[in-house]
């Protein structure tokens, strides 16, 4: 099985019978079913009737491909590589407690190593007790090395450990994990912009991304997060995890329509292989 072949199929055309209102309200209530929103569904679907009646479509082939075209221009904003391209690179991971964001980093820090790069984790989640042993773990699992401080210390601090350290062994790329509050966004802020100014001061320049980890399963709840944590922080990225055979990936639609943030990695496993590049084309094709 490939892949996104683990991704939940919609039977969107289960019963296909004529392009006419009843398909349409169909596909509405089905998209946003699969998590995809009622702002995002209703532009998808203004679009897919504006492309069947100008392109004359009239099979469901037709009309497939065409939802496919229209989903994958909705995901195509901004650039889904990671910006990885001076020495060091960073990249933070913002997002809340449990939705893989530790784990998330473990499995980027292993596919990074296998790549030929000399990867640093910074355990800057200081909060959660045993989030540091967490990335230890995986640290030890993929073959990168850690910097890490006492539950409690200043994460802009262990950040400044792990920059120094990065610097003294020339690495690649230090991933950052940071603490996932979100109760309080004042203090969020204030750490997030806390651990900016040390990159800005000893890493001036530096190739910077900042990846939000969201888990799929959350749904409506997921875009929520993402745009509290769009205005606490400059997110250039998304992650999307649990994306297995239980989610509803419509949501993955939704939040590159709605916040214009692309989607770059999606993990659909706990295997270290199992988080991949998200590829939209694959993507659509699984969905639809």
């Amino acid at each position: 099985m490939g892949f996104f072949d683990k991704i939940k199929k919609l039977n969107i055309f289960s019963g296909f019978s004529a392009i006419d209102d009843d398909f349409y309200d169909e596909l509405e209530e089905t998209l946003i079913l699969s998590d995809m929103g009622m702002d995002t569904t209703l532009k998808a679907v203004e679009e897919l009737k504006s492309r069947v009646k100008g392109e004359k479509i009239k099979d469901e082939e037709g009309v497939r491909a065409c939802l496919r075209r229209v989903l994958q221009e909705m995901l195509a904003v901004g650039d889904q590589g990671l910006k990885l391209d001076t020495k060091p690179s960073v990249v933070l991971f913002i997002g809340v407690n449990g939705v893989g964001k530790t784990t998330t980093i473990g499995k980027l820090g292993a596919s990074l190593k296998g790549e030929g790069k000399k990867v640093l984790l910074c355990a800057g989640d200081t909060f959660r007790a045993a989030a540091a042993e967490q990335l230890t773990v995986w640290a030890q699992r993929s073959g990168a090395e850690i910097v890490k401080q006492h539950e409690g210390a200043d994460p802009a601090a262990v950040v400044f450990d792990a920059v120094s350290a990065a610097k003294a062994r020339n690495t690649d790329v230090i991933l950052v994990d940071t603490a996932g509050r979100l109760h309080n966004k004042q203090n969020l802020m204030n750490e997030l912009n806390k651990i900016s100014r040390v990159i800005d001061r000893e890493l001036p320049g530096c190739a910077r991304e900042t990846l939000l980890v969201l888990d799929a399963t959350t749904g409506q709840n997921g875009l929520i997060q993402a745009k509290q944590f769009r205005e606490a922080a400059g997110v250039t990225g998304i992650v999307l995890t649990k994306l297995d055979g239980t989610a509803k990936g419509g949501i993955t639609v939704a939040i590159a329509n709605e916040l214009q943030i692309p989607v770059k990695y999606i993990g659909l496993g706990e295997g270290v292989e199992d988080l991949r590049p998200f590829d939209a084309e694959a993507f659509t094709e699984a969905l639809v």
